[in-house]
């Protein structure tokens, strides 16, 4: 949401008497002055941990001994110096969840519910609501820096420190490289690249995109992974491999795609057999597309609070949109959705699944999710439906041809001298039922061995006696392959080899 629309947002919940509305961002310059819009006048009152309770526009010291947010709640409440006025309060989620102040916070909005004419703003980058407190709060987020607030930013600073105007060309690349970052952050990053050499040159990009990677990391939520592999290295999944081609065009001409009238790609799901480049195709994907891959842990979203859990799925969500153009790839989505609907405490899995889910059918953003999952029997139907994903692919077990690209692969890698001498085809026939990740094992195990008994190079006869000595999934987990081999058959997913 643009910043005026959240200013109209908020002045109409401020008109409608909302008892708290919650700021859930980290650029508090931004909050402050759609607080200052919203006020109508009005005198606003701050408390914050560093100072205590404050003037809003001055931050000076109002009243001594007010450094406690209890303390402070209690003394206007009980004194009704809140009539009239707006309060604030800073990093609230630090103070949240003491009960005198959920107590307190709670009678204030009661109050204003029957007449008393005053509003309680709490701002913070860390959504935590406690249950006493939800039907209370109204969440507000402002969204990272747009790009037309963005090149504004950067046409300012050039004009503010004199320097030569960059081409259009730059100040596009400039603004695409800063999309998910602050207002804030990109001041320091311009100031930082101006100090270097007094101007503003593309070298200055890499200054950005360390900057995006700290962001990443910080948040705790994504992970952005270096882009490695591509489609040279994974044996086979040829129809799966073309699907993703056609829409790496789309991806790289996203503006004429768009204006001859083609959707944005929505993404994938690869569905099948464990150790079969599930993986490995979804950072391939990246790297065909020529743009970053982020993986979201499901497991790192879960919250305490109400309400935190899908804060950090907004947050997710949010900050892959604002990196956009990338592949947010989201590994063993099975795990974070398997059972919903079924008895047990699946509520905030519900509601996590409902938020992906609506994400899904109605994103806009250029945003490319890889889904993968193992065993899709316990996901919710509503899932597969179409619209969620443009298309589900199902990776079966290699075939022949494809036991063969991938030996010739493994080995190629590591063994490139040998590999003319060895019978891949061979090694291929005798390898029946064995997965991609079966197979590098083999590989690599017949390496190390031939290693360390001292011999010049490895042989045909080396890797089959590996595979003599082992197992492969398809034998350890025999019952649990067939049965999700007829799942994906009964749903008539697109085969991701050609057989």
């Amino acid at each position: 949401m643009l910043l005026e629309q959240v200013k109209e947002k908020v002045l109409h919940y401020v008109d409608a008497q909302f008892p708290i509305l919650y700021l859930n961002t980290f650029e508090e310059t931004k909050a402050d002055e759609i607080i200052k819009k919203s006020a109508y006048g009005r005198e606003i009152l701050e408390w914050n941990a560093s100072r205590g309770f404050v003037d809003f526009r001055t931050k000076l010291p109002l009243l001594e001994g007010m450094d406690r947010l209890e303390v402070t709640l209690s003394f206007l409440n009980n004194n009704d110096e809140l009539r009239g006025k707006i309060l604030v309060i800073k990093d609230v989620h630090h103070f949240i969840d003491n009960p005198y102040v959920i107590s307190m916070l709670k009678d204030i909005s009661l109050r204003i519910h029957n007449g008393l004419e005053t509003i309680i703003f709490l701002v913070s980058p860390v959504l935590k609501i406690p249950i006493e407190l939800e039907k209370y709060t109204t969440i507000i987020e402002i969204d990272y820096t747009g790009e037309k607030e963005i090149k504004s930013l950067i046409k300012q600073f050039i004009e503010a420190n004199e320097l030569p105007d960059i081409s259009d060309s730059l100040l596009e690349e400039f603004t695409t490289a800063f999309k998910g970052l602050t207002e804030y952050e990109i001041i320091n990053i311009l100031s930082l690249a101006y100090s270097k050499d007094g101007n503003l040159n593309r070298k200055d990009l890499e200054i950005v995109y360390e900057q995006k990677f700290q962001m990443i990391k910080k948040s705790g939520i994504l992970e952005m992974i270096p882009l490695k592999e591509s489609f040279d290295e994974i044996g086979g999944l040829d129809n799966l491999k073309k699907w993703l081609s056609n829409k790496s065009i789309v991806f790289k001409n996203m503006n004429k795609a768009i204006e001859y009238g083609v959707d944005i790609p929505k993404g994938v799901l690869v569905v099948g057999m464990p150790g079969c480049g599930k993986s490995l195709n979804a950072k391939a994907t990246a790297h065909l597309f020529g743009i970053p891959l982020l993986r979201l842990d499901m497991g790192r979203l879960m919250g305490k609070y109400v309400g935190e859990s899908e804060a950090n799925m907004r947050k997710a969500i949010k900050l892959a949109e604002a990196i956009s153009p990338c592949v947010l790839w989201i590994d063993e989505l099975e795990k974070a959705f398997a059972g919903i609907g079924n008895s047990g405490n699946t509520e905030v899995a519900s509601r996590l699944f409902g938020h992906f889910l609506t994400w899904m059918q109605e994103k806009q953003s250029p945003t490319f999710v890889v889904a993968t999952a193992n065993d899709i029997s316990n996901l919710p139907p509503e899932l597969l439906r179409k619209g969620r994903f443009d298309e589900i692919f199902y990776v079966d077990l290699p075939t022949e041809d494809e036991r063969k690209k991938i030996f010739e692969i493994h080995i190629g890698k590591r063994r490139k001298e040998d590999l003319e001498k060895i019978d891949v085809a061979k090694l291929s026939k005798k390898t029946d039922g064995y997965s991609g990740a079966d197979i590098e094992g083999v590989v690599k195990e017949s390496i190390e061995k031939a290693f360390v008994a001292g011999k010049e190079y490895v042989t045909t006869e080396d890797i089959l006696t590996v595979i003599e000595n082992t197992r492969p999934l398809s034998e350890l987990l025999k019952d649990k392959i067939k049965l999700l081999a007829e799942i994906y058959k009964n749903n008539h997913f697109k085969p991701a080899s050609e057989k």
